[in-house]
């Protein structure tokens, strides 16, 4: 099965769960797509890499505090699962479905 949707994602976070849309679109071995929240609105997902069922990326948050996020997930299915490294703040636990 592909990598390529849109999963509905919990990211477990010093703040709480925060529950956002990951959208992934390959190209070629790579894929670009964002990550949306309604607190941290949308953030591009930058140096995406595919590896079979793997994907990594960064992405640059700028709220509440400006972070450089560094992630790596499994596809398993409709599943997606993984953990986001957030700096002094840790790994954070990723988690979703894909969504529709």
């Amino acid at each position: 099965m592909t990598v390529a949707g849109t999963y509905d994602i919990t990211i477990q976070t010093p703040m709480g769960e925060q529950k956002g849309q990951f959208t992934v679109t390959p190209e070629g071995d790579g894929f670009t797509g964002q990550v949306t929240n309604p607190m941290m609105g949308a953030m591009p997902v930058e140096n995406g890499k595919i590896a079979g069922d793997t994907i990594t990326w960064t992405m640059a948050m700028t709220v509440p505090v400006a972070l450089t996020l560094e992630g790596e997930a499994t596809v398993s299915g409709d599943a997606i699962s993984g953990k986001v490294q957030a700096g002094a703040f840790g790994s954070l636990k990723l988690e979703g479905v894909r969504a529709g």
